[in-house]
């Protein structure tokens, strides 16, 4: 099994390059709670073959801009091509690019008990009189937040008093809840996987413009320095994981509706989805 890893959290910011150590494997992870649940089984395979693991959170773009700086070894998830080809492509040539953890999509989505089908239905003048018309989202630099400032202008929302406002994590979550506690008409643009989805039942909205960027890849990126160093061993273990975007929510759940923490909801649902040849259950 190899020696247990020291797991140490360090927010984002670009700053010092780091001092380590014995060269622990620096994992980073973009700073949302499904992103950590993904990058907390990652941890586990690496300190399986005996790696000490640093985790260091950050936004997006900062997160593969360190990556492109040579501070982070493996980067969990890019979601290719559509939500994060962009950042990954300046530096494309001096990475491996991992088989996919699972499969994202962003959409947009609303509570069960709204009765809209389709993006282009929320221009009807019933459905726009009635829905609250401020729309939320993650942080600037995540993909469906990209997508979602532009539908509002090009399925001619912005004309009927829609507005899309980009924030932080914990913001986006608690508009959710607060929107089905009291039964409120919204739409929110999120993606598969997040624990949102199975625990309010949301309902994803068609999307005849296909301005959502369709189904990415999900795929850890590894520096061919780090590739070397952390040997050919973990390196397949790591490449045959497969979790799907259920397992991805799973997990999810574990850490924002049970309160584990990301390592101890890898443990459980690890326990309960052993690996068999290095695949999970999709």
């Amino acid at each position: 099994m190899g020696r247990r890893s020291r797991i140490c959290w360090i927010d984002g910011a670009v700053g010092p390059r780091f001092v380590l150590v014995n060269r622990p494997v620096v994992v980073g992870v973009i700073a949302l709670s499904f992103h950590r649940a993904a990058a907390a089984v990652v941890q586990r395979v690496l300190g399986k073959h005996g790696h000490e693991v640093v985790v260091v959170e950050a936004a997006h773009e900062e997160l593969f801009a360190r990556q492109a700086l040579g501070e982070i070894d493996v980067l969990v998830s890019a979601w290719l091509p559509s939500s994060h080809g962009s950042y990954l492509e300046p530096y494309r040539d001096r990475v491996r690019v991992l088989s996919p953890l699972y499969d994202p999509y962003c959409v947009w989505a609303v509570p069960s008990y709204v009765p809209v089908r389709s993006v282009a239905d929320l221009v009807a003048p019933e459905v726009a009189g009635r829905m609250t018309r401020a729309i939320t989202g993650v942080n600037p630099g995540a993909g469906i937040s990209r997508f979602s400032a532009r539908m509002v202008v090009d399925y001619g929302l912005d004309d009927l008093g829609y507005s899309f406002a980009p924030g932080p994590e914990a913001a986006f979550v608690e508009r959710v809840e607060r929107g089905v506690a009291a039964a409120e008409w919204f739409v929110i643009p999120l993606w598969r996987p997040q624990y949102l989805n199975p625990r309010h039942g949301l309902r994803e909205l068609e999307e005849p413009k296909g301005l959502l960027g369709g189904v990415d890849a999900a795929c850890p990126v590894v520096t061919e320095e780090a590739f070397a160093r952390i040997g050919s061993a973990a390196m397949t273990e790591l490449d045959a994981v497969r979790l799907g975007n259920d397992g991805v929510e799973e997990l999810d759940t574990l850490i924002t509706v049970e309160g584990l923490t990301p390592l101890h909801a890898a443990d459980r649902f690890l326990v309960a989805h052993p690996l068999l040849s290095g695949h999970l259950p999709a």
